[in-house]
């Protein structure tokens, strides 16, 4: 029944869902390989269907064929080598392989519609001039035969990683780039971020019988290779021959990944009204930890359900392998030997890249905060709530990164590519630290249960359409009912931050006034406390004059709205109708979520 539906999803005319203009392509990859394990090769047929929706016709087509960035001096090795602060993962390595460590593909053959096509690679891209142009609304048939050699894993992919795992093939087929509204991303593999058209994936591997395979995908043929995905993992050495064809499928994905080893054991544990959670891994003294993780997983997927939105997959695989940890379709690749809370601490993470990668999948290379961003955000509030910590500070080490990161004068505006920052350091803070900040911070301006209704929504309106950060910006304006590109226009696109300071405070009569300051050129929404002497407290709500409404208040606190301040004038004298003497201290923005960096001029203690 399921190839039957393939068929039919291949051969039907293809009609692009629209939400406004918005179209995307679509894909659908057949490919059967064959693996050498004595020499660390495979053949490879693929039959690729490209559907065009978008309005334009296309003359050409570009491939990724990601496995030529391990080959001494190409980009990645020469990138690598000249960074003043290169991944201690790549570092020279790829410059000492040899013939036989390097990665490959070499393309064999290659036709559009029966008619062999003519092409050139130059470093990991394969460009394609088309026999005839794909009209939109139109699908293609791409057939290639290809030959790989799997690289030592130096970097997300490749083979004999450093716990000893045989194969973690990751971005390991010729790959078709991603065409949208932009146009062509074909971008060379130097060290990131990937981007990819949505489709169905039916994989075919052929390896040594002694070797278990999982992979970002269901396994379909079970029963015939005897492989006990339901029960205790063993291959049924009753099956003759020296080989094992293991089919998988995926129909609703922008990658395909899969690893390999003889000694890979299979757990499962279920999630309650959610998916099936595989875990493979090789069981031994260092990976002791592995045994606890499914029961800590289900906790974390119920709460990342009931926060992030609901997973809308029946699997997830957690894979021994890789380099460190990795996020794709249905799956992750990680390193297994690791202290209980350092597995479980990138389990939930690349768990949680399912939701802001896997599910949503932007644009890694301009919009790497928005997956990895976003994803330590909730990173940080799904594992406070594992251990029991849940509180208003879940993301305070991200604001920390962020202000060594702006205290180092290297930071570089996040709208960057991801390949041209000038640093490994301030790529990690910009996407992952600042990322989470944005989010966090969205919450200080929109208020904490309006952030939750924006990140449920998002995902709920945009999950397999490749949003960008104007998608976003929408969601999260008509959920609050506030204007907000200002606060992106200066978040993302500069580097100008954030300080605020209690400047004077005067007696007026029974009242006080409270001078404050912008003293950094970033505008915000100001939340400001008065404790008095008794005890009690009172909350001062300044909005920003360019956001166009107020939030909600948060708290029980009583809260006073003041008018509104205009990012135009650098001070506001704020007057209240409370004396002085009963005053004990003011502070600007007590949660401490607005990233303000410099703290010591947002406080005034009254002696």
């Amino acid at each position: 029944m399921i190839k039957v539906l393939l068929y039919l999803t291949m051969t039907m005319p293809i009609i692009a869902f629209s939400q406004g203009n918005y179209w995307q392509q679509e894909v659908n990859y057949k490919m059967e390989i064959e693996v050498d394990v004595e020499r660390h090769k495979f053949n490879g047929h693929q039959t690729l269907y490209y559907t065009n929706n978008s309005p334009d016709t296309l003359f050409k087509v570009y491939y990724h064929l990601y496995f030529n960035a391990f080959q001494p001096d190409g980009m990645m090795d020469v990138r690598s080598r000249s960074i003043q602060d290169p991944d201690d993962r790549v570092m020279d390595r790829i410059s000492k392989l040899n013939d036989h460590e390097i990665g490959y593909h070499i393309i064999k053959t290659l036709s559009q519609d029966g008619t062999e096509l003519s092409y050139k690679i130059e470093y990991t891209v394969l460009e394609v001039q088309l026999a005839h142009p794909i009209f939109p609304g139109t699908t293609t048939e791409l057939n290639m035969d290809f030959k790989s050699q799997i690289p030592i894993q130096i970097r997300r992919s490749g083979r004999d990683n450093k716990e000893g795992i045989s194969y973690s093939m990751a971005q390991w087929y010729p790959k078709i780039a991603a065409y949208d509204a932009r146009g062509w991303h074909a971008d060379p593999y130097v060290a990131r971020e990937f981007y990819a058209p949505w489709g169905q994936f039916d994989v075919s591997i052929t390896i040594n019988r002694n070797y278990v395979v999982a992979a970002s995908g269901t396994l379909e043929n079970n029963n015939e290779i005897g492989y006990g995905y339901q029960d205790d993992p063993s291959i049924d050495k009753k099956n003759k021959g020296k080989m094992l064809t293991w089919h998988f499928i995926n129909e609703k994905a922008h990658d395909f990944m899969w690893a390999a080893d003889p000694d890979y054991i299979h757990q499962i544990a279920q999630v309650p009204k959610g998916p099936k959670l595989h875990f493979f891994y090789q069981q031994d003294r260092a990976t002791r930890n592995w045994k606890k993780l499914p029961e800590i997983l289900i906790a974390a997927f119920k709460y990342m359900n009931a926060h992030f939105g609901t997973y809308p997959f029946s699997d997830f695989y957690v894979i021994q392998g890789g380099d460190g940890g990795m996020e794709y379709p249905m799956s992750t690749l990680i390193t297994g030997h690791r202290d209980l809370l350092s597995l479980v601490g990138v389990t939930v993470h690349e768990a949680l890249h399912s939701w802001y990668q896997g599910v949503l999948a932007t644009n890694e290379s301009y919009y790497h905060w928005m997956d990895e961003g976003y994803t330590s955000y909730a990173s940080s509030l799904t594992m406070d709530y594992l251990i029991g910590a849940e509180n208003d500070r879940s993301n305070a080490e991200n604001y920390v990164n962020y202000f060594n990161l702006v205290s180092s004068g290297q930071e570089e505006p996040m709208s960057t590519h991801a390949d041209y920052f000038e640093t490994n350091f301030a790529y990690k803070r910009a996407a992952y630290s600042k990322g989470a900040v944005s989010l966090s911070q969205l919450g200080y301006i929109v208020g904490e249960t309006c952030l939750k209704e924006i990140l449920l929504n998002y995902f709920d309106q945009w999950k397999f359409k490749h949003p960008d950060i104007n998608d976003f910006i929408k969601v999260a304006e008509k959920t609050s009912s506030m204007e907000l590109d200002w606060y992106y226009d200066y978040w993302i696109y500069s580097t100008k931050t954030i300080d605020y300071a209690i400047q004077d405070v005067q007696p007026v009569g029974k009242s006080t006034q409270i001078k404050l300051q912008r003293i950094d050129p970033m505008p915000m929404p100001i939340d400001l406390v008065i404790t008095l002497k008794n005890g009690s407290k009172k909350c001062y709500y300044i909005p920003l004059g360019i956001m166009r409404a107020n939030k909600k208040s948060e708290n029980a606190m009583a809260r006073q709205i003041m008018k509104d301040w205009h990012w135009t004038h650098p001070s506001y004298d704020l007057f209240v109708k409370v004396n002085l003497d009963n005053i004990k201290s003011i502070e600007i923005d007590p949660s401490q979520r607005m990233a303000d960096i410099d703290r010591s001029n947002n406080s005034y203690l009254h002696e």
